[in-house]
């Protein structure tokens, strides 16, 4: 996925009200950019740390940037939550991540019950809704998820259990931004009930793939596919 336009370069001042954030532009300037992650964004945030925004041209917005990446300890971790979304869309639909190709059809928000899953996918042998979620949380070597409590992600593991159990395939995709870590595995220290119904939903055949993504200031591209332990 490359940037449309080129990122504006500058320095992290504060994040506040979950949505929006301080930043200092190269040339001097203190704008306020969007926040699309409503996370904690524990282990990706860090005051006076060097980040990149994208430039908005649409008038109804009140914010003229998108904050997209911040830089820790030497990696750009990419916490724009929308990403994510878009990598795994393209990927699927290029056959580029292990065990999602040869899909004739592909769907973006596509919904299931009372629930609308990112990326829905078939072929003339099978039928699979997958959910995407983007991880930025490190500990260690492990990249964890998710990095608050979110009784939706539980919604959204319950509904693919259903959707397994209707016979179709269910597949969890965590696109993980950043390039520190190796493992993948959910935060259970930080929602227990996340990581229990993760278990419960891969004992009821949901599928978990786990991808990290490579986060440049001119383009982020999955990478390889990282080793999950429940």
């Amino acid at each position: 996925m490359k940037f449309q336009e080129k990122l504006i370069h500058g320095t992290l001042i504060k994040r506040y009200k979950r949505f929006l954030a301080d930043v200092k532009l190269d040339n001097g300037e203190q704008v306020i950019a969007h926040c699309t992650n409503s996370g904690s964004m524990k282990s990706c945030i860090e005051r006076g740390a060097e980040v990149y925004l994208s430039p908005v041209n649409d008038p109804k917005r009140k914010t003229r940037f998108t904050w997209e990446m911040i830089k820790i300890n030497g990696d750009w971790v990419g916490i724009n939550t929308g990403n994510p979304n878009k990598l795994a869309f393209d990927a699927i639909v290029k056959g580029t991540i292990p065990g999602l190709g040869n899909y004739t059809t592909v769907k973006r928000e596509v919904k299931f019950g009372d629930s609308r899953f990112d990326v829905f996918a078939e072929n003339d042998t099978e039928t699979c809704f997958v959910e995407v979620k983007n991880v930025t949380l490190k500990e260690d070597n492990f990249a964890l998820f998710p990095d608050a409590v979110t009784t939706r992600g539980q919604k959204h593991l319950k509904t693919l259990m259903e959707v397994k159990k209707q016979g179709m395939r269910a597949v969890m995709l965590y696109i993980v931004q950043r390039s520190d870590v190796e493992i993948f595995a959910p935060a259970e220290e930080i929602d227990p009930n996340y990581a229990s119904t993760l278990r419960k939903a891969v004992a009821a055949g949901v599928e978990v793939i786990a991808m990290q993504a490579t986060v440049t200031p001119d383009k982020i591209e999955l990478s390889k596919k990282l080793p999950v332990e429940l």
